[in-house]
């Protein structure tokens, strides 16, 4: 998009489109006084456009997805933009324990499950309401996961606020309730190009991860249980490294997926350890300037450098996305937690409430 947004504070509602059982799947475009606007689908709480000045006033499409509901049903196995739920990324073998009772999630990625099974909070149509502060503009989205789905126990009411404010800040903020012992690990999977979606690569990109450790993978893909520190390693970006710098290197951990996948797609444990207040990732693009800064409350962040997109799918205006098209930057718990006795759980007791807070501030540099 060349032209910049109106500048107002605004939250717009719109039909973006009809699933095949003509359920409407509603827009909420967010807007701030600066021109950053958002947009934010019912359907999988997607994340469907966010627009991002660049140091001269140029605004462009910094989020990976497509102009209509079709696209993303047609390629649901990418997540762009989805919210993720009951389980971000995998669980080994699709199972866990819970007060001594094996849980089966349907198996969609191999022999595990990921991002909560076949049909996760992805591919759910989520209730919405607009909600607004003296400088900012938001959506509430519900949904009511119930006992059940995907094999996850209990009634399970999540709530989720996408909000944008005067700041140029995108706070998204999660709060979940059950009614029985359950597990949860909720993020959201943007892919990000701050050139602008579709345009080239993410390699020449400046990335900044405040994470001392990471958290080493199997062939599936699944955390081994070692908790490794980055320092002489492809995964050390303490300091600000292109991130195309290493991608390439000759290190097990980038080529366990096989040569046509080789990249980025692991969990680094924050130094932050959960404080909003400090600054989790920094990831900048020297050609436009467009930067991310990225808060969260919890306690790792899976980086992924779209390593398996092959240009078959063709994103907004009908551009291909091909390898190393985007980065996401999914705040979450430990991939397989539940299942790792060293790590954090994710487990959810009846009446506790689950709170996330995630936080990306825009600018340009």
């Amino acid at each position: 998009m060349n032209s910049a947004p109106v500048r107002e504070l605004v939250c717009r509602q719109s039909i973006f489109g009809h699933l095949k059982d003509g359920t409407p799947v509603h827009k909420y475009l967010l807007g701030n006084r600066h021109g950053l606007h958002a947009s934010v689908l019912t359907y999988g709480g997607i994340l469907q456009a966010l627009l991002v000045a660049d140091r001269n006033g140029h605004f462009e499409d910094v989020v990976l997805g497509f102009d209509d509901i079709e696209g993303y049903q047609r390629h649901h196995g990418l997540y762009l933009g989805a919210l993720i739920g009951r389980y971000a990324n995998r669980l080994a073998g699709g199972r866990f324990e819970l007060s001594g009772q094996l849980y089966q999630v349907p198996l969609n990625d191999g022999v595990n499950a990921l991002h909560g099974g076949a049909e996760g909070f992805d591919k759910k149509v989520w209730e919405a309401q607009p909600c607004q502060g003296s400088d900012w503009v938001g959506v509430r989205l519900s949904y009511l996961s119930v006992d059940g789905e995907m094999g996850f126990p209990g009634n399970l009411r999540t709530q989720v606020i996408y909000s944008l404010d005067d700041d140029n800040q995108l706070r998204i903020e999660y709060q979940a309730i059950s009614d029985t012992p359950t597990v949860l690990n909720l993020t959201q999977h943007a892919y990000f190009n701050l050139a602008g979606a579709g345009n080239g690569d993410i390699l020449s990109q400046v990335a900044t991860l405040y994470a001392s450790r990471y958290l080493p993978v199997t062939e599936q893909l699944i955390p081994s249980g070692e908790l490794a520190s980055v320092t002489g390693t492809p995964m050390d970006f303490r300091r600000a490294t292109p991130i195309g710098q290493h991608i390439g290197n000759d290190h097990r951990q980038l080529r366990i997926g096989g040569a046509t996948q080789q990249g980025f797609d692991h969990h680094w444990v924050l130094d932050a350890q959960g404080d909003l207040s400090k600054l989790a990732a920094d990831i900048y693009d020297p050609q436009s300037g467009r930067r991310v800064q990225l808060y969260t409350t919890e306690p790792g962040v899976q980086f992924y450098t779209s390593n398996t997109f092959d240009g078959s799918a063709h994103g907004k205006a009908g551009k291909p996305y091909s390898r190393w098209a985007g980065f996401t930057l999914e705040a979450q718990n430990c991939p397989n937690g539940i299942n790792q006795p060293d790590f954090s759980r994710a487990r959810l007791e009846p009446g506790e409430v689950y709170r996330q807070t995630t936080l990306m501030r825009f600018s340009a540099v």
